[in-house]
């Protein structure tokens, strides 16, 4: 549950800010109440994956984040048990700042930042609710063997981070990944595909012993789902709900991230909800379409005046900067996607000891 101690502060917080960030969260709670299943103690988890645009450097001088911003983030994520982040960058202090708003309950793991141009030092993280999901102590990033290197010489730009969770009955090895991008077309999008293709075979071949639930969740920067880069990571043998096969980028256009399993017989059992997996598109209740007057004074005006040839903007090309630009480097240009598990299967335990 978060923690807005803050908001009542009135030296951190302006009057304005603090109605403005008050109504926004009680309607972004209700967002999240009607669209999301509620959280159980015993019965199912609720598992999220989402990339939160360039969290939090600002090298793209399109920030920085507002105060209010940290606590929309994480009412988002507290409605979730246990998250995986992509592009957390170096400095780990906006996390931090997210961590204090969720609470002592909450709890997070990081990778260090995967140096390189490709890698653009960022961190692999998981969050997650300690009373609801333990850490059993592995931890790891993934590094290729030779005979499996990227094109022959490479690593993965951006170093997968695998984990060893339980919620409940169920124990599952998580397995979070920034899939380099590239292009679509060339010896860049050939790296791309391979990226999918290469960590998809590694983690089959592992869950092949059957002792182990795999889960493979991020940005895998897939087209769409007939797409060859969709076809790279199912043709490893793991599976892709359909529920799940949902486009999360801000024009709804694009399938980047996806949630892929490969489990043990009868161990991958989607929730009982009547919406068990979805896309999260929380510009209906912050930062929406029509609210640029109100953030416009929050932009730097060499951004939101001019062009990048530095021609003037026209007032629908300032909203246009608003609602494409501006905004996702306040929350993201991608949407949380989440599905909902079953881990409880004590009835099956006690039928198979009978």
């Amino acid at each position: 549950m978060p923690f807005y101690r803050e908001i009542k502060d009135r030296r951190k917080f302006t009057p304005d800010e603090r109605s403005r960030t008050i109504n926004k969260l009680i309607i972004l709670k209700e967002q999240l109440k009607s669209e999301i299943p509620r959280r159980t103690v015993n019965d199912t988890l609720l598992l999220a994956t989402w990339n939160i645009r360039d969290f939090d450097s600002n090298k793209f001088k399109h920030g920085p984040r507002i105060k209010e911003s940290y606590y929309y983030i994480a009412e988002i994520i507290s409605a979730f048990d246990i998250v995986a982040l992509q592009e957390i960058n170096e400095d780990l202090k906006a996390l931090r700042k997210v961590m204090d708003i969720l609470g002592g309950n909450w709890d997070f793991i990081a990778t260090d930042v995967t140096e390189g141009s490709s890698g653009n030092k960022e961190r692999m993280t998981f969050l997650f609710d300690k009373t609801k999901v333990r850490f059993r102590n592995i931890a790891g990033e993934i590094v290729l063997p030779e005979t499996k290197l990227i094109a022959g010489k490479r690593q993965f730009a951006r170093t997968p981070f695998l984990v060893a969770f339980q919620s409940g009955w169920f124990k599952f090895m998580l397995c979070t990944v920034h899939i380099y991008y590239g292009g679509r077309c060339g010896a860049k999008f050939e790296r791309r595909l391979k990226e999918i293709t290469e960590i998809g075979k590694f983690f089959s071949k592992r869950a092949q012993d059957k002792k182990s639930n795999y889960i493979l969740l991020g940005d895998f920067n897939i087209v769409t789902p007939d797409h060859e880069t969709m076809f790279a990571l199912e043709g490893s043998g793991f599976i892709i709900p359909s529920e799940l096969r949902k486009s999360t980028n801000l024009d709804e256009t694009k399938f980047y991230d996806q949630i892929a399993f490969k489990t043990r017989l009868n161990e991958l059992q989607l929730g009982d909800s009547e919406k068990n997996a979805d896309v999260l598109n929380f510009y209906k209740s912050v930062f929406k379409d029509d609210e640029f007057d109100v953030y416009k004074d929050f932009m730097d005006p060499s951004k939101r005046d001019f062009n990048a040839d530095g021609s003037p903007r026209k007032k629908s090309g300032k909203v246009k900067y608003y609602k494409n630009i501006w905004r996702t480097f306040q929350m993201s240009d991608h949407y949380p996607l989440w599905v909902e598990l079953k881990i409880d299967f004590s009835r099956d335990y006690l039928k198979n000891l009978m």
